[in-house]
């Protein structure tokens, strides 16, 4: 199972970023993908999920109403829409799924598969 997270770069506050996470090595018709993203001294903190099949997505309190995930599924692949980003909202941003889970989870210990992060840089 790979996982491979693109998208990132460099904005400025109240720009915009689409991340996308293409998944490969198995079939996904019952578990979900999550987003994470780490910044610099920080622990890695959970920023949204969403089910492979039914759409249900959540979010971190902190990026509820700018942030939306989506997936097409024809595509295996999951998206991260960000908008009005902030400097905050600098890290490296992870997708992740777990083997078996389907319901949207915000532990990162319940994911089994990472992909390798993809940097997004908010400046001021």
């Amino acid at each position: 199972v790979q996982l491979q997270a693109s998208g990132g770069g460099s904005v400025q506050a109240g720009g915009s970023l689409r991340l996308s996470c293409v998944v490969s090595g198995r079939t996904f018709s019952m578990v979900s993908l999550g987003w994470f993203r780490q910044a610099p001294g920080k622990n890695r903190e959970f920023v949204s999920a969403i089910t492979w099949n039914g759409g249900t997505t959540d979010y971190a309190y902190s990026v509820k109403g700018r942030f939306t995930a989506s997936r097409d599924s024809a595509k295996n692949t999951v998206y991260l829409q960000m908008n009005s980003l902030k400097p905050e909202d600098t890290a490296v941003y992870y997708c992740a799924t777990p083997w078996l889970i389907s319901r949207c989870t915000w532990d990162p210990k319940e994911y089994d598969y990472w992909g390798q992060g993809t940097l997004v840089t908010v400046s001021s």
